[in-house]
């Protein structure tokens, strides 16, 4: 019996999915239901289920990250979509991020079963899973593009946030992945570290602030997320070859 789990904050939507769908005659068993998509990741990452059918707009949940960040963590789970949310291009995301339907409620019956038909011939094709194999190397994932999509969005947050204390966590937070996970895909897909992209964009941030001869270096060094000016200053010359005070008198011998 393939596992399946429910995620929509509507119970009777809920209810109406456990109760009205012949889930054994096709080979399927609800395992777990959840009413947000936070619940809904922590029950996927607790049970690990073969299926997944979500609503994809809840509150406090970017519904494409949760996607993405699925589709890379688990390849092999199969993901069907119903939702309200009538947009053609985020619908098409979604289907490139291996959502395998997205279902627009009030949906018939019979496009449900032809979904979940779908999601168990795409299970039975599968080969077995191979322990300890890398999510990409897996034949059913999307994962390519789902870890695509996740360090594109990391590295917009880091962008956006570069300047606070902000740690591996905060951004793995932000894309609905673990640490350990979203450090590989930063490696993987960036070929560079967490820390070292965090640290040239500060040092971008900083470049840019020391043409304002009004700013002294340890109020730059704060403006751009290091508490420590020694810090700051050994970090500047470690990237860019030269300490903060020698770039500033480069600029303005320019």
């Amino acid at each position: 019996m393939y596992h399946v789990v429910l995620v929509d904050d509507e119970h009777i939507i809920l209810d109406g999915l456990s109760r009205a769908v012949r889930w054994a005659d096709m080979g399927c068993e609800v395992v777990g239901t959840a009413m947000n998509g936070a619940e809904g990741l922590k029950l996927i990452r607790e049970l690990k289920p073969d299926i997944l059918l979500t609503d994809i707009r809840m509150p406090n949940m970017d519904g494409l990250s949760m996607v993405a960040a699925l589709r890379s963590e688990f390849p092999r789970l199969q993901i069907a979509v119903l939702t309200a949310f009538r947009d053609f291009n985020y619908a098409q995301t979604a289907l490139n991020l291996g959502v395998c339907r997205y279902l627009l409620k009030p949906s018939k019956l019979d496009e449900l079963y032809e979904a979940i038909r779908t999601m168990t011939a795409r299970l039975d094709a599968l080969p077995p899973p191979v322990a300890d194999a890398e999510p990409e190397d897996d034949p059913a994932a999307a994962g390519s593009v789902a870890g695509n999509f996740i360090v594109r969005q990391a590295l917009d947050y880091m962008q956006a946030h570069c300047a606070e204390h902000l740690s591996l966590g905060d951004v793995a937070d932000h894309v609905y992945v673990s640490q350990w996970h979203l450090s590989k895909l930063i490696n993987r897909h960036a070929n560079q570290s967490f820390f070292d992209i965090l640290g040239r964009m500060r040092m971008e941030r900083a470049k840019a602030l020391l043409a304002d001869s009004s700013l002294r270096i340890h109020e730059i060094a704060e403006q751009v997320g290091y508490a420590d000016v020694a810090h700051f200053s050994k970090s500047f010359k470690r990237l860019e070859g030269m300490t903060p005070g020698e770039y500033r008198d480069g600029l303005g011998k320019k």
